[in-house]
């Protein structure tokens, strides 16, 4: 299983994201293997956050999706500016939703491959 984290508004994600208490050599707290970023959130927009994460070297490798009820092409447009990986429009709808956020969380956590994510299968192959 995969834990889910979830921070309630931007400030929060960013502190999960680049804890204050991380010293400089690089032996900071694990990093998720995704990021599903909603743009609408209290305190930091997700467009900040998105910049953040993708503008920082111990984290411009996490496949961020971001997952908004925004159909405004500029949205789409300043996202793909700022690095998202991918860009869901989220459904009305609870049930359509959760198949949604099943459907990434399945292609991006079993399908995807990222730098540094090695399965136990292919260290197995050779």
């Amino acid at each position: 299983m995969n834990k889910i984290v979830h921070a309630r508004d931007g400030a929060e994600a960013l502190d999960l994201l680049f804890p204050r208490n991380a010293d400089t050599e690089g032996n900071n707290a694990p990093q998720p293997r995704v990021v599903l970023l909603d743009l609408q959130l209290p305190r930091v927009s997700g467009h900040a956050v998105l910049k953040a994460i993708k503008g920082d070297e111990r984290t411009r490798c996490i496949p961020v999706i971001v997952m908004t009820s925004s159909d405004h092409e500029r949205d789409l447009t300043e996202c793909y500016r700022l690095g998202a990986n991918s860009y869901v429009q989220k459904p009305v709808d609870l049930f359509r939703f959760q198949e949604a956020v099943k459907q990434v969380g399945i292609y991006w956590l079993t399908v995807n491959r990222t730098p540094g994510a090695v399965t136990s299968a292919s260290q197995y192959s050779r």
